[in-house]
């Protein structure tokens, strides 16, 4: 991927969000950020933007527990636009959760990549950057 990816993060809680940003910044990973407090309002974004690749995000960071609508509802509804979409998104959830229950739930879920818990680690961002420009 040559262009500049466009990371998507979806957690109610705003410092999270700042936090990954600026690892992102700090790791000197280029990337244009969009967030979002709860999964209808990235959900939403994403179906004002169907025929608009450039708009949606290339890979989208999803906690499991927000309010409105969860990791897992947002993932549901998600499921049923992505056949409308014009490119295809990455899912890597990002939850404090350790139950083994969301966690066997989230790696059965097709459309997600990846499972890490919170914080997210350089490592895991470096991995997604390199499957990004893998893609």
């Amino acid at each position: 991927m040559s262009k500049t990816p466009k990371i998507c993060i979806i957690d109610d809680d705003y410092i999270y969000r700042y936090t990954v940003v600026k690892k992102m910044e700090n790791m000197r990973l280029d990337a244009n950020t969009m967030d979002f407090e709860d999964g209808e309002e990235a959900l939403n974004y994403i179906t004002d933007h169907l025929d608009s690749d450039t708009e949606l995000p290339d890979v989208i960071f999803l906690d499991i527990d927000m309010p409105v609508m969860d990791g897992f509802q947002f993932l549901k509804e998600f499921d049923k636009i992505r056949h409308q979409l014009k490119k295809k998104i990455s899912i890597y959830m990002i939850s404090s959760s350790l139950d083994p229950i969301d966690i066997d739930r989230a790696k059965r879920a097709n459309e997600i990549c990846d499972y890490f818990v919170k914080p997210i680690k350089t490592e895991q961002l470096e991995l997604v950057f390199t499957q990004l420009k893998a893609s």
